[in-house]
């Protein structure tokens, strides 16, 4: 690149979480600096500062992008043509697989997830909402294909989803793995057991 060429803001934004997080899943959390991500990207620590104003303010942005990419693929499941029942199944494998793969790989990556869990953002308080939207959408139409008991779409997917929050919960996952050798053949067990509850009974 032609070092004349001055990068967007965006572009920056996104150069420093990358960079960030790298240092994050290398260092650790508590030991990654705002000096050491600013020399890591040749730049000052207070050209960082003009587009993030703490270390936290990184991890929240970084947190964002994760909720958003996760979110993304759980849509994409709610809308599925596949029968409700299924589709409930592969929303909660879906999320649990999501944060496996990208926020529990290493104690280092958990620690920043511990980070954004004990800030209570404001943006995981949205994305639960989103989380318990997902699975209200997915009652509602299994409802109406007579697949489900008429319940109250809007309260049973509150219930489900905080039985299942040991599977969605990043920090209580990485425990959760820990004892189950089979996580998803015991997320598998749990779905069909809170699915047995609000199945036609023939």
């Amino acid at each position: 690149m032609n070092p004349q060429v001055k990068l967007k803001p965006d572009d920056t934004r996104a150069r420093i979480m990358e960079t960030a997080e790298a240092l994050f899943r290398r260092l650790g959390f508590s030991k990654t600096a705002v000096a050491d991500i600013a020399a890591e990207l040749g730049m000052s620590p207070a050209n960082v500062y003009r587009f993030f104003p703490s270390k936290n303010a990184i991890v929240e942005a970084i947190c964002q992008r994760c909720l958003s990419e996760l979110e993304t693929k759980a849509w994409a499941v709610v809308r599925s043509k596949t029968p409700a029942s299924e589709r409930l199944e592969q929303l909660f494998l879906a999320i649990s697989a999501y944060n496996k793969e990208n926020l529990l790989e290493e104690q280092r990556v958990h620690e920043v997830v511990v980070v954004a869990m004990e800030q209570n953002w404001q943006a995981i308080k949205v994305h639960l909402e989103t989380m318990r939207t997902m699975v209200e959408v997915i009652l509602r139409d299994g409802i109406a294909a007579g697949e489900f008991e008429p319940v109250d779409p809007r309260e049973t997917a509150e219930l489900i989803k905080r039985s299942m929050v040991v599977f969605t919960h990043p920090v209580l996952l990485g425990d959760c793995l820990e004892e189950h050798q089979d996580l998803e053949a015991a997320l598998r067990q749990s779905v069909r057991f809170l699915l047995r509850a609000i199945t036609p009974r023939t």
